[in-house]
């Protein structure tokens, strides 16, 4: 949106969602990603990307109001719903957005985009930062840090909800032992079906259902079969230079990037939506139905399981009714009791 000057309300190219495809898709909510990339934006950057990202996502908001409307709270929600908006809601996805400085001024900084509507914060992203370490960073063993104890804890006390996605094994223990609210994995699937360290184990599960947390299932093929994410990384790696020559944005380099690989092996056949269902229903069989949602990682990942974007979810609702499931819980309610346990503690 920042860099594509992008307009939701029309049909995108590419991609997985804009809001045609959102209302294709029966998708009411759904929160956006505040996610600064480190690499290009490393240090103090990384303050000023994110702020330019929250301004852009409110300046989209406000150009339709008629469409979309900007919500913190479950009844702000449920309000936006009631009158065919589109509820946008904004997470951060890594620390490492607060920037470069003193932990103090990292803090004040969180409270700016509390106070901007952003709801949730994932500690790390994948890599580690001053408050603690990532499942795929330099330092995977390690948990939260000192600063970050003292984080965990600000952000129940502004109502930021700590997001234990991206991090490190012990880095999710560590966030639920400080922390007096309920968590949320926003886009996480589960390593006993998948044996990718990105995904949540049974004991993670069992963990968050005992914190009254969600987990919220990532659709991103690599992670919802780690065996033919690695099959296809060997496909890519093996043929770099055809990669790399794809030009364009990127949600469009990821269409190109998927026609390549079913055109260079043509046997390697991505995750069904039976796969990605697969997924929810262990999350429910380990820790009940109140601990599963949707995570989707839309626009984040290059490729998902069973889907092709946003218009395609009634396949997954189908998927997930054929299972048995009950779909409330799961398509919204879970994550709003979250949110409104997430509630500021000093108004």
């Amino acid at each position: 949106m920042l860099d594509a000057s992008a307009d939701l309300a029309d049909p995108l190219t590419g991609g997985h969602i804009d809001f045609p495809r959102m209302r294709a898709g029966h998708l009411s909510g759904a929160f956006f990603s505040i996610w600064v990339d480190p690499r290009r934006f490393p240090g103090e950057q990384a303050w000023d990307r994110a702020q330019a990202l929250v301004a852009v996502v409110r300046d989209e908001i406000a150009r339709h109001p008629d469409q979309a409307a900007l919500c913190t709270t479950s009844a702000e929600v449920r309000d936006a719903h009631a009158s065919g908006r589109i509820a946008i809601l904004m997470g951060i996805e890594g620390a490492h957005a607060l920037g470069d400085a003193p932990v103090d001024v990292l803090l004040a900084r969180l409270d700016q985009l509390h106070a901007s509507g952003c709801r949730y914060m994932t500690i790390t992203w994948t890599n580690d930062n001053v408050f603690g370490h990532a499942s795929t960073g330099a330092h995977a063993s390690r948990g939260l840090t000192d600063a970050g104890r003292t984080l965990v804890a600000h952000m129940n006390a502004i109502g930021m909800i700590p997001d234990v996605s991206h991090v490190s094994d012990r880095t999710f223990f560590d966030v639920l032992e400080v922390s007096t609210r309920p968590p949320l994995a926003s886009h996480s699937a589960t390593r006993a079906l998948s044996p990718h360290r990105r995904n949540v184990t049974d004991a993670m599960i069992r963990a968050m259902a005992e914190h009254h947390g969600a987990i919220c299932v990532n659709y991103y093929a690599a992670f919802v079969d780690a065996a033919y994410g690695d099959a296809r990384h060997a496909v890519e790696d093996a043929h770099h230079d055809e990669f790399a020559a794809l030009a364009g944005r990127s949600w469009d380099r990821s269409a190109d990037r998927n026609a390549l690989v079913r055109t260079l092996a043509p046997d390697l056949r991505p995750p069904t939506i039976e796969a990605l269902g697969a997924h929810f229903a262990h999350v429910i069989e380990v820790g009940g139905i109140e601990t599963a949602c949707l995570g989707s990682d839309f626009d984040g990942a290059g490729e998902l399981a069973g889907l092709e974007d946003a218009a395609g979810l009634p396949d997954l609702y189908a998927e997930l009714q054929r299972r048995g499931l009950a779909l409330a819980p799961i398509l919204g309610e879970n994550v709003l009791r979250v949110l409104d346990a997430n509630t500021p503690l000093h108004p």
